[in-house]
């Protein structure tokens, strides 16, 4: 169990409006892209969604270029990228060596770490069990926090495993509640290829919200199968207030075989607004970026709202 600190922080109330959307497009929507990105456009990239109004903009992953290239320029990019008042820059960690690297920049003071639900997954990824792979997070957490850098936690495949088939909601619990009493200060619960439902997404929520807090956990979910936002729309109805996405639907997992984009920004900015919740963000510039990365990366990335939306833009302009 979490100690009373935290427990007694919960919340379900569905009168508060305010919701906080993690963009992880720039890491987690490109880790898995096999044209290589320039660095000057990641970076600008950042920039421009830094501007859009995120509170939370994820940045690099400081992993092996060997393992993912495209985050092989992660030191360049957090030294070139500009720091936005009130904006957290998080870089992904998995590991001692890769947390050595990000602290040798001397510029991030925010990491998020990552453990899975399933032992499959996790051999198949860090090459240790979950257990295993806890006590090397803990490490981890441990000497970021002695160095004064936030932590945020991520839960890989909490309804389903590529290798192992559906997993169970009680291993999620422990390892969300792992990472908390460890440091982290949220744990994001991550659908990593897309297979949750409404009612398998309610039951693992419902066993994690009996000793983790509902203000200190996020969502993540791809968008696989379409349920992403249905999904979304069950973790609001448990009490849940952030969910991680990626402009233009970017994304998927270079470890998952299957696992599509993520949940697209700008589809998740639409149903929030259009149910009543305050982000923050302006989904008209996250449009615009998503057009200029487009043309800037010779990508064609689009979601169907952002798509709608632009077009929308476009005959606005020639009236």
């Amino acid at each position: 169990m979490l100690p009373t600190r935290l427990l007694a922080t919960r919340t379900y109330s569905t009168a508060s409006n305010r919701f906080r959307v993690v963009e992880v497009g720039a890491r987690d929507g490109l880790q898995a892209e096999k044209k290589f990105v320039p660095t000057e456009v990641k970076v600008e990239l950042i920039d421009r969604l830094s501007a859009c109004g995120f509170s939370t903009v994820e940045t690099t992953s400081f992993v092996s270029p060997k393992w993912v290239p495209q985050m092989a320029d992660h030191n360049e990019i957090v030294k070139k990228h500009k720091r936005f008042n009130g904006v957290s820059y998080p870089v992904l960690v998995p590991n001692a060596a890769g947390l050595k690297n990000a602290l040798a920049t001397g510029v991030v003071d925010e990491i998020a770490v990552f453990g899975a639900a399933s032992d499959a997954f996790s051999l198949k990824n860090v090459n240790s069990n979950v257990e295993d792979s806890l006590k090397k997070l803990l490490e981890v957490t441990k000497i970021a926090l002695d160095n004064k850098i936030r932590v945020r936690g991520y839960v890989s495949v909490v309804v389903g495993c590529p290798y192992s088939g559906d997993v169970k909601p009680e291993v999620v619990a422990r390892v969300a509640e792992t990472l908390l009493e460890a440091g982290c200060y949220e744990v994001s619960l991550g659908d990593t290829i897309g297979v949750g439902t409404v009612k398998s997404v309610g039951k693992m929520l419902d066993t994690v919200l009996k000793s983790v807090p509902a203000n200190k956990l996020a969502v993540h979910f791809h968008d696989t199968y379409g349920q992403a936002l249905a999904n979304v729309l069950v973790s609001i109805e448990k009490g849940i207030r952030a969910a991680d996405s990626s402009i233009a639907g970017l994304g998927g997992c270079p470890y998952a075989k299957g696992a599509t984009g993520n949940l697209a920004t700008e589809d998740l900015l639409y149903f929030l607004k259009g149910n009543g919740f305050e982000t923050g963000v302006d989904l008209e510039k996250v449009v615009e970026t998503a057009k200029w990365f487009n043309s800037a990366a010779g990508y064609d990335k689009w979601s169907r709202v952002g798509r709608a939306i632009s077009n929308k833009m476009e005959a606005a302009q020639k009236c």
